[in-house]
């Protein structure tokens, strides 16, 4: 008797293991997400610029955990605000066309070193020309040659397709950079997003 009793229990905690097991393979549905989250937000810690250089001029930077900064424009960037939103990038600017420049190789030969108020590009929103800056000091990896000819890439998407340019400044920088730049909570209380 004794055996069978202990054979139940047995049983019955397999039962329980097994019920456990499934809890935490199979989520309750009721507990996720609507939604998945963005890749933006899985794969980096994004970062904001209030007011770059000129009132309105909110830009972002994203940095993903192999150091790289994805620059591109807030939500609240005057350029997206304004009616029409933005209709033509330009990369050409001053002495050089940042888009015409190609980083190679493993030490990213030919890369530029940027200042954070140096300029990336011009965008055109409406009868106004808005500068876009770095944002970052460190080297220019790359630029979005798309926005030039999809300026609308920045209105509809601007925090994915609609970058407008990767970075890469060195550890030292960066910690220096990341006290000038205020986290995404910060940035939805001081524009009031919530």
């Amino acid at each position: 008797m004794a055996d069978i009793v202990q054979h139940v229990q047995q049983q019955q905690q397999e039962v329980e293991e097994e019920e456990d097991l499934k809890k935490l393979i199979l989520p309750d549905i009721s507990c996720l997400p609507v939604s998945p989250p963005s890749s933006v937000v899985t794969n980096f810690v994004r970062y904001f610029a209030l007011d770059f250089m000129k009132p309105g001029h909110d830009q972002y930077v994203y940095r993903h955990a192999n150091g790289l900064c994805v620059i591109g424009l807030a939500p609240t960037h005057v350029a997206l605000k304004s009616e029409g939103g933005v209709s033509s990038v330009d990369f050409n600017v001053g002495k050089s066309d940042r888009s015409e420049f190609k980083v190679t190789g493993k030490r990213k030969k030919n890369a530029q070193h940027f200042q954070p108020n140096s300029i990336l590009c011009n965008v055109q929103s409406g009868d106004t020309s808005y500068i876009i800056r770095c944002c970052v000091k460190g080297s220019l990896l790359e630029v979005n040659n798309r926005l030039m000819n999809n300026p609308g890439l920045l209105n509809t998407s601007a925090d994915r397709d609609g970058y407008v340019a990767i970075v890469m400044p060195r550890p030292a920088d960066w910690l220096k950079i990341k006290e000038t730049l205020v986290t995404f909570d910060e940035f939805t209380k001081q524009r009031k997003l919530e």
